[in-house]
């Protein structure tokens, strides 16, 4: 297959870009570069099987050649940086996804949007089943997220259902590993940051919060099955296994050897009080189920940040300005 994956140079995207190349398939990368990163692409350049566009998908996008996939992953997907580019989030999920979608039906290609649990914001359900619609507010901070992944949603089903196009929607819990960006607002990655800097962890609210964490070998492998063999229903690719953000703090401080203090601040307005995907379809359906267990996937991303250390990566984020739709 000759596949297109928007956001080739995110996180996701990067190593979604290299299971289809493992699997032998040709990749077209699209990127803009405002929220990914060169680094996680460069071991990809002079592969013959894959290519590099920089390019804003919330523009007319355009792909010469035959395309059997589209796979929209552009946006920026971490609290930092959708409040930092809250109008350049809305268009990425709205336009982007119109552009990707498009690319797709012109080239009679099978569409994969990366949305999010998010879409189910502070659920009143757990755990939360894809047939679960949600508890969004949709003028709060987070918002501007939540809804540009459910009109995604909305805008891919409506391709599926009017102009018969073969789609897949993924719902994305927790994902962690290495290529994350550090400190890009996501507690895996702030925690680990801090941490390995000996600066005080920092906790949001009494801790009791809880997350679903993924490694991100298991979340790939379960959207390239869905992408292959699943079907057009939105899907749950996630870890089951349920941890509070105070247990993950203390498994991210005894794997780095690093005895840092735990400071609590104010919890963000909407953050969820809970999540949990229920992954009974994603079992049934395409045989996935996670394998990696957190001590083990987080071992490997202290590795990974331990690189970081001392290199501008690893310093502290000074705001961004106003940029066009994130990757």
């Amino acid at each position: 297959m000759r596949v297109v994956i928007t956001g080739a140079a995110g996180f996701l995207g990067s190593h979604l870009t290299d299971r289809f190349l493992a699997d032998g398939h040709t990749v077209v990368g699209v990127d803009n570069l405002v929220t990914g990163h060169p680094d996680n692409i460069a071991h990809l350049m002079g592969e013959p099987r894959f290519s590099f566009i920089r390019h804003d998908v919330s523009t007319f996008t355009y792909v010469p050649g035959d395309v059997d996939g589209v796979l929209h992953f552009a946006s920026p997907a971490s609290p930092i940086d959708y409040l930092e580019l809250p109008i350049q989030t809305l268009k990425v999920g709205s336009l982007g996804t119109h552009n990707a979608l498009g690319l797709a039906k012109a080239k009679g290609a099978r569409f994969l949007i990366a949305s999010t649990s998010e879409v189910y914001g502070d659920p009143l359900e757990h755990p939360q089943r894809e047939s679960y619609w949600g508890n969004v507010n949709p003028v709060g901070p987070r918002g501007v997220y939540d809804e540009a992944k459910r009109f995604a949603e909305a805008m891919t089903m409506a391709y599926h259902t009017y102009h018969g196009l073969d789609t897949r929607i993924v719902r994305i819990f927790n994902t962690y590993g290495p290529r994350m960006r550090p400190r890009d607002g996501r507690v895996v990655s702030n925690f680990i940051v801090q941490a390995l800097n000996h600066e005080p962890i920092t906790i949001y609210g009494k801790g009791n919060q809880t997350r679903s964490f993924c490694y991100v070998a298991d979340e790939i492998e379960g959207i390239y099955r869905l992408f292959m063999n699943g079907d057009h229903q939105p899907t749950n690719i996630g870890n089951p296994t349920e941890y509070t953000v105070t247990q993950l703090a203390q498994a991210v401080v005894e794997l780095t050897g690093s005895p840092v203090p735990i400071e609590h601040r104010e919890l963000p307005q909407d953050d969820p009080r809970l999540r949990q995907p229920d992954i009974t379809r994603a079992r049934a359906m395409l045989g996935w189920e996670p394998a990696i267990d957190l001590r083990e996937g987080l071992a490997r991303t202290i590795a990974f940040f331990r690189g970081l250390v001392g290199t501008s990566r690893m310093a502290p984020r000074t705001p961004r300005p106003g940029g066009i739709s994130g990757a």
